[in-house]
Formats: structure tokens, sequence, C-alpha cells
């Protein structure tokens, strides 16, 4: 049941927060923070320490990157749904590809919210899966990406041959850069 700032009722969800970077991991609690009904039971900083904890803790809710030492955080999210299938994975990434977003969505994931747009985008994220729905964020507006999620889907897009899975391309599983472009020129 919900309250009128969107919040889910008394219930108290515990969350696991994943991403190597301090001071974004810091921003993440610290948002966190600001609901009471949302408990951080840990901060890990590598996808294999990801899915060690998530095994030990089974959190409700996991916010995960995708750029992570030892693991990516889309395979992570492979395993840890394995070994703690209740807990719903919300990735929040710098990573705003379509492609990209279609492959953490098909690992099981119920959401995605690119990093530059967690200051507005985050809480609203947690809240709708908390719900048991799916998000993904407004920059993707007219995507079908959540469609992706679909087993069978997900299997067709891993191997159509137009992408590259993260854990084959390290050069995408470990950047942290973000490049501002006024023009294509940037792209090339």
């Amino acid at each position: 049941m919900s309250d009128k700032g969107g919040k889910l009722g008394s219930s108290s969800s515990r969350v696991l927060v994943v991403e190597d970077s301090e001071p974004f991991r810091k921003f993440v609690c610290s948002t966190l923070r600001k609901r009471p009904e949302l408990q951080v039971v840990g901060e890990v900083i590598d996808g294999l320490e990801a899915v060690k904890r998530a095994e030990q803790v089974q959190p409700d809710l996991i916010v995960l990157d995708i750029g992570l030492p030892s693991l990516n955080g889309i395979e992570a999210g492979r395993r840890i749904l394995k070994s703690s299938p209740k807990s719903k994975i919300v990735f929040v990434s710098q990573e705003s590809s379509d492609d990209v977003v279609r492959e953490a969505l098909g690992t099981g994931a119920r959401g995605y919210v690119v990093k530059t747009d967690a200051g507005s985008e985050l809480l609203e994220a947690l809240d709708a899966v908390l719900r048991g729905e799916h998000f993904v964020g407004r920059r993707f507006s007219g995507h079908d990406l959540v469609g992706a999620s679909d087993a069978r889907a997900s299997q067709e897009f891993r191997t159509n041959g137009t992408f590259v899975p993260l854990q084959q391309n390290p050069e995408i599983a470990h950047r942290h850069e973000i490049r501002l472009c006024s023009d294509d020129e940037g792209f090339s």
C-alpha cells in the first residue's frame, strides 16, 4: 500500500549496494537513507563479492552497477538471481546504450537507471520495483526494453550476433568515464 509520497508502507526492505566508485556509492547510500523503510545491509565494490554477499544476506533489493572489477554487473546479476532468487535488482550504470540495457534486463533485473539520472529517478525506480513493477529510466521512453527480460527474447538477443556480451568486452564492462559531445563528431 502506498502513501501520498509513493513510498511503500512501514515494511522494511533490505538493500545491498554494489558500486565500485566510492563517491557514487556514498550518494546511493545517502539517497537510500532518505527512506527509513530502506535498510542498507551491505556495500560491496566488486562483482564476485556481490554474488557472495547476496547469497549470505538474501537482500530484498540490490542496487547494482555494471562496470565492476572482478566480474561485471550483468554476469554478477545472473549469478545473484540464481543464488538469491527473491532479490530484485535495479541496475544503476553510466551505460545508456539500448543494447546494454536490454542485456541487463535480460538477466531478470527489474529496473535500470542511468547514473546521471539517479538523482531524480533512483527512489522512483526502487519504489516501483518494490511494488513488483519494472522501471526503466525516462530517457528510454518509447524503447521496448523491458520485454527483453523475457528469457526467450533475452536468449535471442544474446545470440543474434549484434551484441558482444559484456563478459567478453572488458572495455565496456570496466569503463567509468563519461563523455559529453556537442555533436556526433565525438562518436566516430
